[in-house]
């Protein structure tokens, strides 16, 4: 029912450092041949959009839903489910989530041009499925050991809890991960649009099991005692998640078969190609180990807090509104840029390369600018229409944390693109320097914050750090792709920066003025007319003075990108 916890350093919390060709389809008898290009892959991209906003909008819901169901701050229950359910995505995007992304996209995309492609294809598949279907036998196994890694809590009663539902829900690992294969070999054959919309499927399985949940048991709060919660309680709600993410990879199959692809179990490694993979996948692996150690910390810090102050669930609802805006824009757009990268990068394309990295970081600094300014100023707005039973102290948490965490969304779009040229040249170790300065940036920043603060401020210090490290490897990273490239389009990039920023600070004035002008968010109704109306002017002001400035990325924003692309250049 969410997103991978945020790899420090690492993949996409998203897992979506996939690609995806032009529109079209291939020949469902052809299957070795390259997908065919066409002129619809802004419509296709406009399907795929739409998808992430339907599953998005869907996750908001369930998230709502969920902390009516088992409560936000001070409930042992909710802190519980956060540290059970953020292990199959943390272990999914350490052991294999990364990996498969950082491998499987240029490995096809090569595959499909060469006439052996689908044995290639089919012994990938076939290798990924034995090993994910081991892996998650055996993280299940060690769930008790898991649990007391990433957790600290003070009532054994509390981590007893985490335990089971991490027996419910470790195996996801395999749903994940076979969501990620299916949805791969989907995009490299042109169809990227089901890739994108089953997360609406897990989404309400998900809803559906939490209505259940309430129904049969009534609702978990912050003063119940843990010692109240039952087995039944617990299967039912880790049941219901892990059925989700079940549901979102299967559904896939239908897609794929209808595109042509037929798959044969084919077992052997020699000259499958599969040795290159194999080194990549091992210096990826290495970056996200490094990222995941940042995650770890937080998780355990955040689990560690007493009494009615924000904790894990706390960080991850927080990481769930940052991680909308980037999801919404940058992901479909890195995913249509991602398999283009490749093929420039293959064919010795530097200059097409460079292009279309600046292109893709200007286009997405003009959405993630105006998302970070919207958000932030309607953030406690915001919180009281997700949790309207939520004390006004819980939800000024809740808006702490996703502020701090939004200052990072701009630099980690321009991270999320770096990552996607390194992918391209198939350069996983290039990346691990970057990865240990903004691991080591989240660790010490998350434990300066709980040696000097006070622990209602422990997670906000994590989302700081967060936030800190991502514009720590944007910089880093740009400099190093600079130097690979031989440029980066910097003038053009900081130009674009500068002018949105400017529209930004005009559209937090107006959206501050107004919040003053409406006064106190006493009620859900308050919220939702804030919310609105704030929504409207800042986007208003932003549109009205990028369009004064003359700014030429406005202009349907990701739409002309994604044309360009189609067309070439």
């Amino acid at each position: 029912m969410s997103t991978p916890a945020p790899a420090t350093g690492g993949a996409d919390p998203d897992g979506t450092a996939a690609g995806t060709t032009a529109g079209g389809g291939v020949d469902p008898d052809a299957s070795t041949t390259a997908p065919r290009a066409s002129s619809g892959l802004g419509r296709s991209s406009l399907i795929m959009a739409s998808g992430t906003a339907a599953s998005r909008v869907l996750g908001l819901v369930n998230t709502t839903l969920l902390a009516w169901a088992i409560g936000l701050t001070g409930s042992t229950v909710a802190n519980a489910f956060s540290v059970a359910n953020k292990l199959p995505n943390t272990l999914y995007l350490l052991i294999a989530g990364g990996v498969l992304n950082a491998v499987l996209v240029p490995q096809v995309v090569r595959a499909y041009r060469r006439p052996d492609g689908q044995q290639y294809v089919d012994r990938l598949l076939t290798l990924g499925i034995v090993l994910l279907g081991a892996l998650a036998a055996v993280v299940t196994a060690a769930a008790p050991l898991l649990v007391w890694f990433y957790s600290d809590f003070a009532d054994p009663r509390a981590t007893a809890v985490a335990t089971a539902l991490a027996y419910w829900c470790i195996p996801q690992v395999f749903f994940y991960g076979l969501y990620s294969l299916l949805g791969q070999i989907l995009n490299a054959r042109g169809s990227f649009g089901p890739y994108m919309w089953a997360p609406v499927v897990n989404n309400l399985v998900f809803i559906a099991g939490l209505l259940v949940l309430v129904r049969t048991y009534g609702q978990v709060g912050a003063g119940t005692d843990v010692a109240e919660w039952t087995a039944g309680q617990t299967a039912l709600l880790g049941g219901s998640a892990t059925l989700g993410i079940a549901v979102q990879a299967l559904v896939l199959l239908v897609p794929l078969y209808r595109s042509g692809f037929r798959y044969r179990p084919r077992w052997g490694l020699r000259g499958s190609g599969l040795g290159t993979a194999g080194r990549v996948a091992s210096w990826t692996f290495l970056g996200l180990l490094i990222g995941q150690v940042g995650v770890w910390r937080i998780s355990v810090v955040a689990s560690s807090v007493s009494g009615d102050v924000a904790g894990n669930a706390v960080y991850d609802r927080a990481f769930l509104i940052f991680m909308l805006p980037h999801s919404l824009v940058t992901v479909s757009l890195a995913t249509a840029l991602f398999t283009r990268l490749s093929g420039r990068a293959a064919a010795g394309d530097t200059a097409g390369v460079r292009g279309d990295l600046s292109l893709g970081v200007r286009t997405i600094g003009v959405f993630t600018l105006l998302a970070t300014t919207g958000i932030a100023v309607l953030a406690f707005p915001l919180g009281r229409v997700m949790f309207p039973a939520e004390s006004d102290a819980g939800v000024h948490a809740f808006a702490l944390a996703a502020v701090l965490l939004l200052l990072g969304l701009v630099p980690f779009g321009i991270w999320s693109l770096c990552q996607r040229v390194y992918y391209a040249y198939e350069d996983a170790r290039g990346m691990v320097p970057v990865q240990v300065l903004m691991a080591a940036v989240v660790v010490g920043g998350t434990e300066l914050g709980r040696a000097v603060l006070d622990e209602r401020y422990w997670v906000a210090a994590a989302c700081a750090s967060m936030a800190l490290s991502y514009l720590v490897g944007a910089l880093v990273a740009l400099v190093a792709v600079r130097r690979r490239l031989g440029g980066v389009d910097g003038r053009r990039m900081l130009g674009l920066h500068l002018r949105a920023g400017s529209a930004a600070v005009l559209a937090a004035a107006a959206g501050l003025g107004l919040l003053a002008l409406l006064g106190p968010v006493t009620g859900v109704a308050d919220a939702v007319l804030a919310c609105v109306l704030g929504a409207g002017l800042m986007t208003a002001v932003y549109v009205g003075t990028l369009a004064a400035l003359r700014v030429p990325e406005l202009r349907g924003l990701a739409a002309p990108v994604l044309r360009r692309l189609g067309r070439g250049r």
